[in-house]
């Protein structure tokens, strides 16, 4: 098949195409890399208002004429390379927003890839209407929108995943539900909202490139090694502050028994390297499932405290711990790492348990063959 991946969220779409290719498929990634994390794409799609002086210009300039220059560049790259995305058996977005541009200039996107390609399939792996929705009903124990239902004064933080419940981004969304021949969830936290509706195709894992990410045993001889990567934009939404808290304590109650190292929105290719050391990662407290970070760090055999609740052992019926379900609550995650730190033995069986879990469910072959069936059978 060819097949055009349009929009890239923490290397979903890379991993996805390499194993699209390995299959023997002609694969075609178009995208701006997904911000600071600058994945490889085959075809950059962004603006160019990065700079805080080209910045202070497109805001300026929408507050006078109410147009978003910068969504208007990145629709009009659209047109200079619109040859290129033609005659595709499937085109597949990342998200409802895949090109992050205004939904008025999305729809009208989306209108021509359909015009010239066969198949068009939606992913809801990131933030987008259905499950803002569920979130906002209070549907989640705890969820990213956790911190704004407590405490409103928060609306300026969370402005970014609030518009896709405006009218626009409602109408697109509508759009691409009622134009797509489905729509694929990556994880639970996307499963579960999208349970019951007509569109959806089910859930296909997401995919890791196993043969790029080597396992490495743990061994515990000395300091246990604890990373925190921060990315500074979500702070909040992450619960980075909840591992902040929870690893003051712990430096205080473990002394030299812990190495603890904390970075700041570093690019990809720098964090993966970084936490090759550790023996835990502190991913995030708000999810019900493991995203990209998580699950690369398990396929290296790192100890990840993470979202991996019961509906996530339910679903892939665990015997075995793989990950460290944790929730935003600094007590609960001071008890979950004294645990680990106090018994080395269960970081060791934890690491052993998260690469078979890797290999037995996120391999990229496997996610790819799925993809392909569930492509050629919708």
């Amino acid at each position: 098949m060819r097949i055009l991946l349009i929009g890239e969220y923490s290397r979903l779409h890379n991993s996805l195409k390499e194993g699209l290719t390995a299959l023997g498929h002609e694969v075609l990634l178009v995208g701006n890399g997904d911000g600071f994390k600058n994945y490889p794409v085959d075809i950059r799609l962004d603006h160019s208002f990065h700079s805080k002086f080209l910045k202070k210009i497109k805001i300026g300039f929408y507050r006078l004429t109410s147009i978003d220059i910068g969504s208007w560049e990145i629709y009009f790259k659209t047109l200079l390379i619109n040859k290129k995305l033609k005659g595709f058996d499937v085109v597949q977005l990342i998200n409802e927003s895949s090109i992050k541009a205004t939904p008025k200039l999305e729809i009208k996107f989306l209108k021509r890839i359909l015009k010239q390609n066969k198949k068009l399939f939606l992913l809801s792996c990131g933030i987008d209407y259905q499950c803002m929705k569920y979130m906002m009903e209070g549907k989640f124990e705890y969820s990213i929108m956790s911190p704004y239902l407590e405490d409103k004064s928060l609306f300026d933080l969370y402005k970014f995943q609030l518009q896709y419940l405006n009218e626009d981004y409602t109408k697109l969304h509508n759009f691409i539900y009622n134009n797509s021949n489905g729509v694929i969830a990556t994880d639970m936290d996307y499963h579960i909202p999208l349970l019951g509706n007509k569109h959806y195709l089910g859930l296909i894992p997401n995919p890791i490139n196993i043969e790029k990410i080597k396992y490495t045993p743990l061994k515990v001889d000395d300091k246990i090694k604890i990373f925190h990567g921060v990315n500074t934009k979500a702070i909040v939404k992450k619960g980075n502050q909840y591992f902040s808290d929870a690893l003051k304590i712990i430096e205080k109650k473990y002394g030299d028994k812990v190495e603890i190292k904390t970075t700041y929105s570093i690019p990809y290719n720098e964090y993966i390297k970084l936490y090759d050391e550790c023996h835990i990662l502190l991913d995030q407290v708000y999810g019900y499932d493991q995203g990209y970070n998580a699950l690369e760090a398990m396929a290296k055999g790192k100890v990840v405290l993470t979202g991996a609740e019961k509906e996530f052992e339910k679903f892939y019926d665990l015997k075995h711990q793989v990950a460290v379900n944790v929730k935003p609550d600094v007590n609960q995650i001071v008890n979950a790492l004294s645990d680990l730190i106090e018994n080395p033995e269960k970081i060791i069986n934890i690491s052993k348990s998260a690469r078979t879990f890797i290999e037995d469910y996120h391999d990229y072959k496997k996610i790819a063959k799925k993809y392909s069936n569930a492509w050629s059978n919708n």
